[in-house]
């Protein structure tokens, strides 16, 4: 979650198929269905996720950022097929409750949520004193470990304390995914060490993105994930406007390229790591009314 999307357009860097029924089988990966622009879905986010089926999108994993917006993003994942929830804190999400252990656990444990986050730490929006934050994501890695759910990890500007708490707190026991990764490819592999897979996002797409492209051409296909980040991020070609899971196609069809690969090679790949990594999400959605949220 988010980072500019930029104003202006650019030509794709990789030819764009067109949206056609085909057996491509993608996910996205990371994406906020609470926060989508539906005006151009006449406000129906069932329409919104119907073009992401018309694009080849199979499975969408909606992340929750705060404990206010939590019920709304699991009841997007209740009420549609083929949607899975996460539960945590942003680290830039400065105003409402904090995250206890008792509360995420409690949460984490209801049917659909198949991970922990977005956590994780951004040294770019905040300043001063952040031990917080650390601790915030301290706490967040330990609900991992107690429910056995995998990390959805956010770090910008904090790649060495990012992997210090994953090592101290023993993430590696869980795993999980380092979300629209924007490092280098020694992050790349010291995240991989730990047990960590790799989720590329439009910034693929985008024409100066060389280290992120660098990174997704050698991430081995076994530990590789995209994603949307919608309504953030939005790939070339529809970049300086708001996002939408359909246009995972266009990460993917990137990738591919930069791999030497078709996209049903690369779709297939990346969708089996994220059941994988996600086995939750292979489920039923749930069908029992959600427990009230506790302050």
């Amino acid at each position: 979650m988010p980072q500019p999307t930029g104003t202006h357009t650019e030509t794709p860097p990789a030819q764009i198929e067109p949206v056609a029924a085909d057996r491509t089988r993608l996910v996205d990966s990371h994406c906020h269905l609470d926060r989508l622009d539906l005006e151009p879905f006449d406000g129906a986010l069932a329409e919104a996720l119907a073009d992401a089926r018309q694009r080849g999108v199979e499975h969408l994993l909606c992340v929750n950022i705060n404990l206010e917006g939590f019920e709304q993003v699991y009841g997007i994942a209740r009420a549609h097929a083929g949607v899975s929830a996460s539960v945590g804190v942003h680290p830039s999400e400065t105003e409402g409750a904090e995250p206890q252990v008792d509360q995420l656990t409690r949460l984490a444990a209801r049917p659909g949520v198949v991970a922990i986050g977005e956590t994780g730490l951004d040294y770019h929006y905040n300043r001063g004193d952040l031990e917080w934050q650390r601790d915030r994501f301290r706490t967040h890695i330990r609900v991992a470990r107690e429910s056995g759910k995998p990390l959805i990890i956010h770090s910008r500007d904090a790649r060495e304390d990012t992997l210090r708490i994953l090592r101290e707190e023993h993430a590696e026991q869980v795993g999980g995914v380092m979300h629209c990764f924007t490092e280098d490819w020694d992050m790349a592999q010291r995240a991989m060490d730990l047990g960590f897979f790799i989720s590329l996002s439009g910034i693929v797409t985008f024409k100066r993105a060389h280290q992120v492209q660098e990174v997704a051409a050698r991430v081995p296909l076994d530990r590789l994930l995209v994603e949307t980040d919608a309504p953030y991020l939005t790939p070339v070609p529809y970049r300086g406007k708001p996002n939408r899971p359909g246009y995972v196609r266009y990460v993917a069809q990137q990738v591919a390229a930069l791999r030497g690969l078709d996209l049903e090679s690369l779709a297939e790949a990346t969708t089996a790591n994220f059941y994988y990594l996600f086995p939750g999400a292979a489920s039923p959605p749930p069908t029992s009314p959600p427990e009230p949220l506790a302050t």
